[in-house]
């Protein structure tokens, strides 16, 4: 069932008119931009490389990380967060783990709820110059829900908030988690927000058997970061036991080389319910075009891998502008009448 929060305006004129030409209506162009954590990086490439190609979306809707590159693009922000991507380091992953011992996630998100608003600040949905929403599921009744208006970084967070990891976010009097739960790749939203074609980005194609939650490498490089905590201030001390618990839990959290963690397990799990939705929503609505970048083998916590993953998207756009073109083209009646010139009247 589906519900939706509705709030939205409509963003510029897109058609293109020539004086004493024919004119030609351009379709409304829909993003549709899939969930994936690290691996949703690869959705810069991808709206970079359309901008480059000059294929401009009038509407965006993102699942989780898809609402977050989505939401900035919107916002006028991906320059920010592709900066802050590729920023990004192996031990810089744990500064934004604010570990939970108690509620309802193992990460609260306060910390990248700040990076968020340090981005976002207090812009609200209604306020961009394009239609967006951000695809969460309520947690008491499981619907679908597409909030699009609010403050962005409020439906951004309830977007991501995969269950378990991060605590829900409450919006109104509704408890939101991950939008993947039910939608991952929400083509069905842009439609309805009124596109008319739809460019489908999935990250998570060929995602079992290679440690989906970091991949080995990654591991390796978060070990010294894990060893080089520092113990807790003297005037904490007295706390000693929660903050060895802390690191207990971080460590619990990648797990092992030889024995997966508990985020592992949690992700696994969610990843092999997300495969089977996406395939189902992806044959009952399908995409006019779907991209699918090559990153089965980037770990979900690989965030600092972001140069790799961007590139990633990147190829996989560039394979697909053609057939881009292609759509739009066809979508694109022109007619014979010259903008300021009456077409004869019938005897």
């Amino acid at each position: 069932m589906l519900e939706s929060l509705i709030g939205f305006r409509n963003g510029g004129t897109r058609g293109k008119m020539e004086l004493g030409g024919p004119l030609t209506k351009k379709p409304k162009v829909g993003l549709a931009l899939g969930g994936g954590a690290a691996r949703g990086f690869a959705h810069i490439g991808i709206l970079r490389t359309l901008l480059a190609n000059g294929i401009v979306p009038d509407i965006v809707v993102g699942t989780s990380i898809g609402a977050v590159v989505g939401g900035s693009y919107a916002a006028g922000h991906l320059d920010t967060l592709e900066s802050w991507a590729r920023g990004l380091l192996p031990r810089n992953i744990f500064s934004y783990l604010d570990i939970r011992l108690s509620g309802s996630g193992l990460i609260g998100g306060s910390k990248l709820a700040a990076q968020l608003e340090a981005s976002f600040g207090d812009i609200y949905i209604d306020e961009l110059p394009l239609k967006f929403a951000a695809v969460s599921t309520e947690v008491n009744t499981g619907h679908e829900i597409w909030v699009t208006n609010g403050k962005l970084v409020d439906a951004v967070r309830a977007s991501y908030a995969l269950p378990g990891i991060f605590e829900p976010v409450l919006i109104g009097e509704r408890w939101l988690v991950d939008g993947a739960l039910v939608n991952p790749v929400p083509v069905s939203a842009a439609r309805a927000l009124g596109a008319e074609i739809v460019i489908a980005c999935n990250v998570s194609t060929d995602v079992f058997g290679h440690g989906t939650i970091i991949s080995a490498t990654s591991r390796a490089e978060l070990e010294p970061a894990l060893a080089d905590e520092p113990p807790p201030a003297p005037e904490k001390r007295g706390f000693g036991k929660f903050f060895s618990a802390e690191r207990t839990v971080k460590r619990e959290f990648f797990g092992s080389a030889g024995r997966p963690g508990i985020s592992t397990v949690m992700v696994e799990a969610f990843n092999i319910m997300q495969d089977r939705i996406t395939r189902s929503r992806l044959a009952g609505d399908p995409p006019d075009v779907l991209i699918s970048p090559r990153v089965g083998k980037v770990g979900w916590f690989d965030f600092h891998r972001a140069e790799e993953i961007i590139a990633h998207g990147t190829r996989a756009a560039e394979r697909n502008i053609e057939s881009i073109q292609e759509a739009i083209n066809l979508l694109s009646p022109t007619t014979n009448q010259t903008p300021g010139t009456a077409q004869p009247t019938q005897p």
